[in-house]
């Protein structure tokens, strides 16, 4: 059976963006307004979930393959680079597939097959770049300025769209949020001449990676005041940032959070326009206090259930 802990209410502070939600003040009253309807669908999306022996037995990553470890002191040159898959290999890969691999998760470990260094690198590349609009090829070669005085176009240097370069890989661990809680997982460390930290590629072999199941969502309706969470942006102890889908009308948004001991629900209300407004979907980053560390628990979304990946970058 699971023990539920008492919900709480968060206020954002919509001034400060990212802003601490603070919780309701404590006591024996049943929720009311926004904080019961909310405890109520959170309540059907805890009763719907039955994920299967795999979510608590298995390897099922909720975070891209792909990261940066540490700082890695991004331009918005190499940041976009990142996010493309950008990438030019200086030495020669390794194309053994080394021994298995340990995933270490919080309790307990699980051993795993591993694909090597160069098979990580074909996944981790996705391309090549494009030449950027009205950027040159060469970085030190300013645009060629249009004819007639005072026309406006900068002749100053611009940077092109460069790939990043490799120039080390070695096989290591890294943190990764999964069904089980934070796990140390195997992956190649691309040392990258253009980054200040390496940029890992996890390297658990596909036929070990289990995928998250498709969530079953209440079948009445999410109420109107109600919005759901798209992913997590980070996890620190008890502390949740979680991006919110808004409309960009929409205001008093109140994060709500509902805990259990197994599964925490998030999501949010807002007071909807009545007027006219454009139909934009706005994400909203928050910051949720839960009653205690998040642990090895899985973080459902309110709308429609399913568990939210960590994403960054």
């Amino acid at each position: 059976m699971r023990r539920v802990i008492a919900p709480l209410s968060l206020t954002l502070l919509l001034a400060a963006g990212c802003a601490p939600a603070v919780p309701e003040p404590a006591g024996d009253a049943a929720p009311t307004g926004r904080q019961a309807v909310f405890d109520e669908r959170a309540a059907q999306i805890t009763a719907a979930w039955q994920p299967g022996a795999e979510w608590s037995d298995g390897y099922i990553p909720l975070q891209e393959p792909t990261m940066a470890v540490g700082n890695p002191g991004f331009t918005p040159d190499t940041q976009a680079a990142f996010r493309a898959g950008w990438y030019r290999d200086q030495i020669p890969l390794p194309k053994e597939q080394p021994e298995d691999g340990t995933i270490q998760f919080p309790s307990g470990t699980l051993t795993v097959p591993l694909v090597s260094a160069a098979e990580a690198y074909r996944e981790l590349d996705r391309g090549d770049p494009p030449a950027c609009g009205g950027r040159p090829t060469n970085p030190a070669t300013p645009p060629a300025p249009a004819d007639g005085p005072d026309t406006g176009v900068s002749t100053s240097p611009q940077t092109a769209c460069i790939p990043l370069t490799v120039t080390a890989v070695e096989l290591a661990s890294v943190p990764v949020r999964t069904s089980r809680g934070e796990a140390a997982v195997p992956a190649w460390l691309f040392t990258i001449d253009e980054l200040t930290a390496p940029v890992a590629r996890l390297a658990v072999a596909p036929a070990a990676v289990g995928v998250p199941p498709e969530p079953v969502a209440p079948t009445a309706p999410l109420p109107l005041e109600l919005v759901g969470a798209l992913d997590l942006r980070a996890v620190d102890d008890a502390t949740l940032t979680v991006r919110l889908g808004i409309g960009a009308c929409d205001t008093g948004l109140t994060p709500l959070v509902y805990e259990q001991d197994d599964i925490v629900v998030v999501g949010g209300a807002v007071t909807r326009s009545t007027g006219v407004c454009t139909e934009q979907l706005l994400l909203e980053p928050v910051t949720v206090q839960l009653a205690a560390p998040l642990g090895e628990r899985t973080v459902l979304d309110v709308l429609g259930g399913g568990p939210l990946r960590l994403t960054t970058g």
